[in-house]
């Protein structure tokens, strides 16, 4: 779908420019320290744009790399590769720019019992991708969509007319493998979860001070997560607290994307 998009009915600028019979190289290289995601999305763009390329991959999802390396070399029709290039670029530095941000969080709390994971604030159709790049970071992925968990959110303890009847609501119609979790915003709400024998509290946006009472008055009762408002100045003092997980939207919808840029060779070159 994204090469329809970019491409639809054909290169113009490469068609009208490049012989159709010329061949060369190109070599995909970092222009920045980071988390590389996406290789393995890349190399599936260029087979889809011309399955006689060859394709050699420089670089594993999830490792770290340098300016200046060389993450894929790519041989064959100079007018394929040109073709590929922006599709599988974009691809590969959005998703590095998740890994990226994703591993700055979860080093920053590595000393803590605690855990690392995204949202579905993602791009509408890319979740799967984005979610693998949180992974390819060293981060954990929260549900994949509404389907497979139980997440009674603010508005829906308002239209079940409370936490207490939510919960008993959907326990009653889920099969016993299926997780409840209850978002709450204050004490008196975490009192109310503990109460609905619910399987995980969301603290949501709290400060640091009520997230501490609230997981001692949780004391091992629910898994205990902490979202709202997170990021690099103060995760490490909501880890702190001693809630089990952090989950993180900004993982995905906030991202700065890596910079990596494409150079094409006349001749075959190795970097």
């Amino acid at each position: 779908m994204a090469l329809v998009e970019d491409v639809f009915t054909g290169d113009i600028s490469s068609i009208t420019t490049i012989p159709e019979t010329a061949l060369g190289n190109g070599i995909i290289y970092m222009k920045a320290d980071g988390v590389i995601s996406g290789i393995k999305v890349a190399e599936e763009v260029f087979k889809q744009v011309d399955a006689n390329l060859e394709i050699k991959l420089k670089a594993t999802d999830g490792t770290h790399v340098k300016k200046g390396q060389a993450v894929i070399e790519i041989t064959g029709s100079l007018r394929s590769i040109l073709t590929g290039e922006r599709v599988a670029l974009n691809f590969l530095q959005r998703m590095s720019g998740i890994a990226t941000k994703t591993h700055l969080m979860v080093t920053l709390i590595q000393d803590y019992p605690c855990t690392v994971v995204d949202t579905r604030k993602t791009t509408p159709l890319l979740r799967i991708l984005e979610k693998q790049a949180v992974r390819d970071g060293g981060g954990k992925n929260h549900r994949f969509g509404l389907y497979d968990a139980v997440m009674i959110k603010d508005n829906h303890i308002k239209a079940a007319g409370g936490i207490m009847n939510a919960v008993q609501s959907a326990r009653k119609q889920i099969p016993h493998t299926m997780k409840i979790e209850v978002e709450v915003e204050n004490l008196q709400q975490v009192e109310e979860a503990i109460e609905s024998k619910c399987d995980i509290i969301m603290l949501d946006n709290m400060d640091v001070n009520m997230m501490e009472a609230a997981v001692k008055r949780i004391a091992g009762k629910a898994i205990v997560e902490a979202s709202g408002g997170v990021n690099e100045n103060n995760i490490v003092e909501i880890a702190n607290t001693g809630v089990n997980y952090i989950s993180l939207g900004s993982l995905t919808h906030s991202i700065e994307s890596l910079d990596i840029s494409l150079d094409l060779y006349e001749k075959k070159v190795i970097i």
